[in-house]
Formats: C-alpha cells, sequence, structure tokens
C-alpha cells in the first residue's frame, strides 16, 4: 500500500485516494500536491521517494526542480518593475539594455517578451555547454540574435532564452541578480520554500529527477520530439543549446544557477502559495504582489494560435499560459485559470473564480509538452469535489 502523507480535508479524499493510485505505477517515484480553496489549504499531500537508489523518502520540506513553473514568477517580478514606474509594457527594452538593440530588435517590447512574441526563442549559433552557467556569455548570445520572425507578428514559446530576455532587464532594473531579487521579494514575503539558485545548505533536499521509460507522449509531444532531429531547426536550439541543458538537471551547477525560465526549486506547497496569491488579484493576507489591475492585464489574451517552436495550439498572457480546449493544454478547472506547467509533469495554477491555488510536483518526468495527465487528471478530480461539495 502507498503510503501517503500530510493533510487532507475530507470532502477531497477522492483526490487523496488517486494521487495513491498513482504512486502505485511501478515507475512512480516521489510527487507531492498542495491545493488552497480561498484561504484554506485543502490537500497538502506527499509520497514516495527523492533519490535515484529509493533508498530516501520523499519528505515534507523535499526540495525538486520545476522546470518552467518558475516563468511566472519572474513575469511577476518585471511587472512588479512595471508597477514601479521603472519600464513600461511597451517601451523598447532596449532602453534599458542597449545591446539588446542589436540585430533588428531595437523596438522589441517588454510586452512581447513575456508574451513569448519577440522572436528570440533560441540561440542559433552554438553555444558551448558550460556557457549554460555564464551569465554574461548567455546575455551577449541573445542580445546578437537576429528574430527567428518578424517580432510581434506570431509567437514561439522560449523555453530557455527566457531565462535572461527577462532577467537581464530585471537585474538593470532592480540592481540584483534574479534568484536574489525573488527571494526578498516574492519568496519571503509568501513564505515560500523555493529557489532560484539553491544555497548549499539546501541542496541535500533536491530529490534526483528521472524519466517515465518507454512514454512517447501525446501527438504533440512525438512531433516535437521529430523536429528536434534537426539539429539546425528551432525547435532543436530551443531545447538543447547549450547542450548542457539536456544534461545538467541532477547536478549542482545547474541547482545553484540563477536560470530564471526553468531552475526553479521549491514544492507544491510553494507554488500552491505562489498562485493562491494571485487567484485573490495578487493579495494574499498583508502581501501584496502585484496592483490588481497587473494580475488582470497578466491573465489577459496576449497570444494564441499555433507556437512556432511547441508545434502545438498555445495561448499565453503575460509570462502566464492561459486555459486551452483541448486536454493536454488545459487546466482541468475552469475557463480562466492561468498558471504554467513545468517540464516532466509540475503544473502551478490559478482559478480566479474557485479562488483555487494548485501546486504539483515530482521527480518522475514524462513526456508531454503541456500539461502531464497526472496533474491533469488530479486537477479535474478537484475541480469535481469544489462542485459537489464546495
Amino acid at each position: 500500500m502507498t503510503q501517503i502523507q500530510g493533510y487532507f480535508d475530507p470532502r477531497f479524499e477522492t483526490v487523496r485516494e488517486l494521487f495513491a493510485q498513482q504512486q502505485r505505477d511501478p515507475q512512480a517515484r516521489g510527487a507531492a500536491l498542495c491545493v488552497t480553496v480561498g484561504d484554506t489549504t485543502v490537500l497538502d499531500i506527499w509520497a514516495g521517494v527523492m533519490d535515484k537508489d529509493n533508498s530516501r523518502v520523499w519528505e515534507q520540506d523535499t526540495l525538486v526542480n520545476v522546470f518552467s513553473c518558475t516563468k511566472p514568477l519572474g513575469a511577476v517580478a518585471l511587472l512588479q518593475q512595471v508597477e514601479a514606474g521603472r519600464i513600461t509594457l511597451d517601451q523598447p527594452v532596449a532602453d534599458i539594455w542597449p545591446e539588446f538593440a542589436q540585430a533588428g530588435k531595437q523596438q522589441v517590447t517588454l510586452r512581447q517578451l513575456l508574451s513569448h512574441r519577440s522572436g528570440v526563442s533560441a540561440i542559433s549559433e552554438p553555444m558551448a555547454p558550460e556557457q549554460l552557467f555564464d551569465w554574461q556569455a548567455m546575455t551577449a548570445a541573445i542580445a546578437a540574435q537576429e528574430p527567428w520572425w518578424e517580432p510581434g507578428s506570431r509567437h514561439g514559446y522560449a523555453p530557455l532564452t527566457y531565462a535572461w530576455l527577462l532577467g537581464e532587464p530585471l537585474r538593470r532594473l532592480s540592481g540584483q541578480m534574479p534568484g536574489d531579487y525573488l527571494r526578498e521579494r516574492l519568496f519571503l514575503p509568501l513564505g515560500m520554500d523555493f529557489h532560484v539558485g539553491v544555497p548549499d545548505a539546501d541542496l541535500p533536499r533536491i530529490a534526483h529527477l528521472s524519466r517515465l521509460r518507454n512514454q512517447s507522449g501525446d501527438e504533440y509531444a512525438r512531433a516535437l520530439f521529430a523536429a528536434m532531429g534537426n539539429a539546425a531547426g528551432l525547435q532543436w536550439k530551443a531545447f538543447a543549446n547549450p547542450s548542457s541543458l539536456q544534461t545538467s538537471t541532477n547536478k549542482r551547477e545547474w541547482q545553484q544557477a540563477q536560470i530564471l525560465a526553468a531552475n526553479g526549486t521549491g514544492n507544491a506547497r510553494s507554488l500552491a502559495r505562489f498562485w493562491q496569491a494571485l487567484a485573490h488579484d495578487g493579495q494574499l493576507g498583508d502581501v501584496r504582489l502585484l496592483d490588481s489591475e497587473l494580475v488582470q492585464l497578466m491573465r489577459r489574451e496576449h497570444s494564441a494560435g499555433d507556437d512556432l517552436t511547441l508545434l502545438c495550439p498555445t495561448r499565453f498572457g503575460l509570462g502566464v499560459m492561459l486555459e486551452q480546449d483541448w486536454q493536454g493544454g488545459s487546466f482541468g478547472m475552469g475557463a480562466n485559470a492561468f498558471g504554467h506547467p513545468g517540464a516532466g509533469g509540475s503544473l502551478g495554477f490559478a482559478d480566479p473564480d474557485a479562488k483555487v491555488g494548485f501546486g504539483y510536483v515530482t521527480n518522475t518526468m514524462g513526456p508531454y509538452v503541456l500539461t502531464d495527465p497526472r496533474a491533469g487528471e488530479l486537477s479535474r478530480e478537484v475541480y469535481r469535489c469544489l462542485r459537489e461539495f464546495c
């Protein structure tokens, strides 16, 4: 019998049972789920193992890399700069990052960066593996990059370059590296056990990541993986340049870097806490992340349709994905839900209508492009319970 730890409201017992059922899969290792409704935590559960030898149990304070679930945290940080009057959404990024004006990017705006419309979704020139961890090398390469399409005309997800597209403006506007800024302005105020750049003392708490075997994902995942066979194409460059992006996720240099798009490390409880605040228009108790008008703008559609990078339909607000009408792109709740999946299965989102904050993390990585079926099944069951009991 799978041992499930933590707390659950009895009205959501079927969610706990589904979580336990998922953990009985022979390939399952570790996972955690946290859900808030209004001001109340209704589920905060975890199970499984955290190390590659399956000898260390997943604990209440286990951390795991949540990949692109990190992106909305960076988006909020940039929107805080907008709120403070340091930059406007439609101001050229080159005003604060002059080097970025190269190669036809002089008019690219912050709004375009946030909504994946800049055309800078990948670096075309080959990068050495170690350059992934060299801030100056990555920002210089992005500044020199010619857009893959006319900025503003189309959209295409920026899986890795987003880290510096947002991180360098944030550094110049705030005077702090992104992970340091987020710790002071988001993580500590909200009580989140979350890091972009994990301190030495917390490294032993990080779960080891592994992949599910013999799974190929849905049709969009298969199309994306096939396109990555072209080493000169956008898909390969976006996900594997530098190549260390594919090989470093269990290494210390990855865990301690400040890669704002992809290496956030935390737990389900912290993701749910962040999205709980956004479900309440940016205000949680005495902590205000953003003005409510900016939260509304954040979840307004800015990009929709065929994604040039992911080769599937996507909808984006400012730094967040929006609800879509296909199951692999759905958060499993209301039409106004917004959030972000992370590679391999992690998911964080808010449903502002139901006032839900949702966080799911796992160290057993699946092959899906957007919402992993495990997280989707859990969120749909949460929603069913809400309709029945709340």
